[in-house]
């Protein structure tokens, strides 16, 4: 059977899957879900994919699009099986590898959700009023599931060429250097990853938020550079940390976005990480324990009592 006919029926399966969610119609999802795929993806790139394939890969982003944006950890899972199929396709092709490596840096994700999946409870028996199900593990939970997941990770290959390099990046900018792996988390250290949302780099920063830190897109992109990308992740951090003073809260505002971190402080009056966290989109509800397992490992640092940076 074809890659493209099996990928069809485990996200058609992805998208059942959600009994509490609200009926949307099929013309409707894939209005969006187009919409979405014309608007992030490069088509000059996967227009190197055979026709079957293209197609294949471009249903597969809109889903993780769909799934990494929403609301539950755990639905991450059902991306794991497409995944496994996608990446190769992306892996063969030259001009698709930058996809493949955001894509593989994202593996551990889906494999850190399978597990939530199968060890979550079951839904409580309705009773009335009917009982709530909460199906976002604590942030503690999850904390623990990264630190043992990054513990039988070895180092990506590429770390040891850029942690050394990178790391007076970061002690120039005056933060801990300890966050250099936030490249492990974005990227596994491969200077050309690059996202279908148009994030790249070792530290897949955003076009706006790269210009906005000092770096050129043009003739170059300087995203794809190691120490200049280096360089504006580590400005990025510390302007973030000037506003939420948390960095928890730093690490959510880089991937989801401050506005998105400032908006669900202020809804739920709050000022930590773990009083927002199963608030927040499935990808960053990952990430952020993530690279605090991150530098736990391989630093043998705690996040939270990394330093404030200097002046």
């Amino acid at each position: 059977m074809k890659a493209s006919v099996i990928i069809a029926c485990v996200l058609a399966g992805c998208v059942a899957a959600r009994a509490d969610a609200p009926a949307i119609t099929l013309p409707d999802l894939m209005q969006v879900a187009q919409q979405w795929a014309q608007d992030n993806l490069d088509a000059n790139v996967l227009n190197a994919l055979p026709e079957a394939d293209e197609q294949t890969v471009r249903q597969f982003f809109r889903e993780v699009q769909r799934r990494f944006q929403g609301d539950y950890v755990v639905d991450l899972a059902q991306l794991r099986q497409t995944a496994q199929i996608v990446l190769p396709l992306l892996e063969n092709r030259e001009e698709t590898q930058p996809y493949a490596a955001w894509l593989r840096a994202r593996m551990d994700y889906l494999t850190v959700a399978d597990e939530i999946r199968i060890t979550v409870p079951p839904p409580a028996v309705a009773t009335n009023p009917p009982s709530v199900t909460v199906r976002n593990p604590s942030p503690q939970r999850e904390r623990r599931l990264w630190v043992r997941q990054v513990s039988v990770r070895s180092w990506p290959a590429p770390a040891k060429k850029y942690v050394s390099k990178l790391k007076p990046c970061f002690a120039a900018q005056r933060i801990p250097p300890e966050l250099v792996w936030v490249a492990d988390a974005e990227s596994s250290f491969q200077p050309g990853a690059l996202s279908p949302a148009g994030a790249a780099g070792l530290f897949q920063l955003m076009p706006d938020t790269a210009r906005r830190f000092g770096l050129s897109l043009w003739p170059r992109d300087q995203r794809f550079e190691p120490e200049p990308s280096a360089t504006a992740s580590a400005r990025y951090l510390k302007y973030l940390y000037e506003q939420f003073k948390d960095w928890r809260l730093v690490l959510a505002a880089y991937n989801a976005g401050e506005g998105a971190v400032q908006k669900l402080l202020n809804r739920y009056q709050a000022d930590s990480y773990d009083a927002i966290a199963e608030h927040l989109p499935a990808e960053t509800q990952m990430f952020v324990p993530r690279v605090e397992a991150l530098v736990l490992k391989r630093e043998r640092a705690i996040l939270e009592q990394l330093p404030a940076p200097s002046v």
